[in-house]
């Protein structure tokens, strides 16, 4: 089994979601749904938004161990990278992916204390398609 990068990142691109897990204090995974990242550089480096203050942000700060996973419910084709998950507040980062529309969020605009990027870099992936997994390195 062998899928192109060009068709796992139609994969992605066609999501409406994403799908992020981070370990807990007590090495439990932990599971979200949360919006498609708002930058993407291939299939190694993606870029969300999220709050300072949430519980994942947490997690990541104790343990950047992470992974995210995308899904074609009709094909039942699917990736899961597995990486690290950095969370980032220097204001070039926060600018990079910031949309109009945001403040509704984050009332302060980029400044926002409580506006923070996750960058999540993969170093593998497991596909699934055709009742066949597979596991590369990315």
């Amino acid at each position: 089994m062998s899928i192109s990068i060009a068709a796992i990142e139609k994969l992605i691109a066609g999501c409406g979601f994403s799908i992020i897990s981070s370990v807990d204090d007590d090495g439990f995974p932990n599971t979200k749904a949360m919006l498609l990242p708002r930058k993407r550089e291939g299939i190694k480096t993606f870029y969300f938004t999220t709050n300072t203050s949430s519980q994942r942000v947490g997690q990541y700060r104790k343990n950047s161990k992470a992974c995210i996973y995308f899904f074609d419910k009709q094909t039942y084709r699917g990736i899961m990278l597995v990486g690290h998950m950095q969370v980032l507040t220097d204001k070039k980062t926060k600018t990079m992916i910031w949309q109009d529309g945001d403040t509704m969020y984050y009332s302060q605009g980029v400044d926002d204390p409580d506006y923070c990027v996750l960058k999540f870099t993969a170093e593998k992936m497991r596909l699934y398609q055709n009742f066949s997994s597979e596991t590369k390195q990315v």
